[in-house]
C-alpha cells in the first residue's frame, strides 16, 4: 500500500497550501506522478538546452479544469526532489489554453506561480506585480518552449494576481471534493 500524493491534504496547519513536487529545478526532464503507481515516472524530456527554472509540480486535492491537479511553479532559488511537499502561498496565476489530449478545441491548462512560506528571499513578494515584466516575460517563454514538440499548440493568455490564483484553487479544491463523493 502507498500514499497517493494527489489526495494529501490540500493545506497544512498554517493554512498554506501544499504543492508536490514532480520536476525539481535544473531537471531536464518533465516528470509526472502516477497515483495508481505510487511513483513518479517519466512524462518527456525537456527540449534540448531546458531546465527547470524552479522546482515544478501539482497542488494535490484539486481538480484543474484538464482533470489533473492543478499545476504549480514554486518560484524560488532552491531546489528540492521529487515527492517533496511544500508549504505555498499564492503569487499569480499564468492563464493558458491548449489542444485538448483527447478529442478536439481547446483547454485551459493554467500554472499557478508560488513562494514557499518558508522562502525568507521570498516574503517581500506578495503579487504577481512584485515580479519584473521580464521575469514573467521569461517564464511565458520557458512555458510555450518546453511544450514545442509535443503537439499541444500552448497560447498564453496573461498573467492573473494571488487573488485569482487562491480562488483558482479553491475552486479546484471544489471540484475534487466533488469528484470524490461521485467515487
Amino acid at each position: 500500500m502507498h500514499t497517493d500524493l494527489t489526495r494529501l491534504p490540500l493545506r497544512g496547519k498554517d493554512g498554506a497550501f501544499h504543492v508536490v513536487v514532480e520536476s525539481p529545478r535544473g531537471s531536464t526532464l518533465k516528470l509526472k506522478y502516477e497515483p495508481e503507481l505510487g511513483v513518479f515516472t517519466l512524462s518527456r524530456p525537456l527540449v534540448r538546452g531546458m531546465r527547470y527554472p524552479f522546482d515544478w509540480g501539482f497542488v494535490p486535492s484539486t481538480r484543474a479544469s484538464d482533470g489533473d491537479p492543478l499545476d504549480a511553479m514554486v518560484y524560488w532559488h532552491q531546489t528540492t526532489y521529487p515527492g517533496v511537499v511544500l508549504a505555498c502561498r499564492a503569487l499569480g496565476v499564468l492563464t493558458v489554453d491548449q489542444k485538448k489530449s483527447k478529442g478536439r478545441g481547446r483547454e485551459r491548462n493554467d500554472r499557478l506561480l508560488v513562494v514557499p512560506t518558508q522562502s525568507p528571499r521570498a516574503e517581500s513578494l506578495r503579487d504577481i506585480d512584485d515580479l519584473s515584466q521580464r521575469e514573467r516575460q521569461e517564464l511565458e517563454h520557458f512555458f510555450s518552449a518546453a511544450v514545442t514538440f509535443a503537439d499541444k499548440d500552448l497560447r498564453i493568455l496573461g498573467w492573473e494576481g494571488a487573488q485569482s490564483a487562491e480562488r483558482m484553487v479553491e475552486e479546484a479544491a471544489t471540484r475534487h471534493e466533488a469528484r470524490q463523493t461521485e467515487e
